[in-house]
């Protein structure tokens, strides 16, 4: 089996949700998830416990189809277009980000969530681990979005509520980054990744969005990336995702 850093290691052993994250499988969240449905077998034998070990030479299945050891990791940036799905399949034949990248036989997955009505920054990995950290609350990684909005000016009022915590029907937010850019745009950042949260920040204080887009994922900027481009982080990029 190969191990994080590339080398071979004979008598290693992980749990079974960390072997499916690393081989490419699913982050290691929706691994755990498939393990628990009953649709991954080791060595020909039924599990539903993430936590099982999986030595250097098991034969590990999911949906019947065999999982071979860790392919390459690799991260990429895309500027998703409005219109395209943050998913790595959609049942409906809608577009989605895994199309627009040449995923060479890696099995690629988005990093996160952008609503088809939204567009700008997104990552696309097959790094579970590292998946989980970009997305999991308790890291708080940062993501800014530049924001146009209807319903005239912004208050300095609004402004402050959103920076301080809006009510919505989950719960308060928490508190986020805010400056007016003017003509109706604001940059707001967020640590959460609540379900269209900045939408209905927005709303909730009296501001429909009209655009949104991400300009920022952690350290990471959209910078000059055409909408429905990508490219590949180079290793310096991945390890200060990682080092968040």
């Amino acid at each position: 089996m190969v191990a994080a850093d590339g080398s071979r290691h004979g008598h290693a052993r992980v749990r079974l949700g960390k072997y499916l994250a690393h081989a490419g499988v699913a982050s290691r969240r929706s691994a755990e998830a498939l393990i628990a449905a009953g649709r991954v077998t080791l060595d020909g034998v039924l599990v539903t416990d993430p936590a099982r070990d999986v030595g250097a030479d098991a034969a590990v299945t999911v949906d019947g189809r065999p999982v071979g050891g860790a392919e390459p990791r690799v991260v990429y940036a895309l500027n998703k277009p409005v219109g395209v799905l943050s998913t790595a399949r959609d049942t409906h034949g809608r577009r989605t980000v895994i199309e627009l990248l040449p995923a060479q036989g890696l099995r690629l997955y988005p990093v996160g969530r952008l609503d088809a009505d939204s567009a700008g920054l997104i990552l696309l990995s097959n790094d579970g681990e590292l998946a989980n950290r970009l997305t999991h609350p308790r890291f708080e990684v940062p993501k800014t979005y530049r924001v146009t909005l209807g319903g005239g000016p912004v208050t300095a009022a609004q402004l402050s509520e959103l920076r301080s915590g809006v009510q919505l029907d989950d719960g308060v937010t928490a508190p986020a980054r805010v400056r007016s850019l003017g003509r109706g745009e604001i940059e707001l950042t967020i640590h959460e990744g609540r379900n269209r949260q900045v939408r209905r920040m927005c709303t909730a204080v009296g501001h429909p969005v009209l655009e949104l887009v991400r300009t920022r994922f952690g350290p990471l900027a959209l910078g000059a990336l055409q909408p429905g481009s990508h490219r590949r982080l180079s290793a310096t990029e991945v390890e200060r995702l990682r080092s968040l």
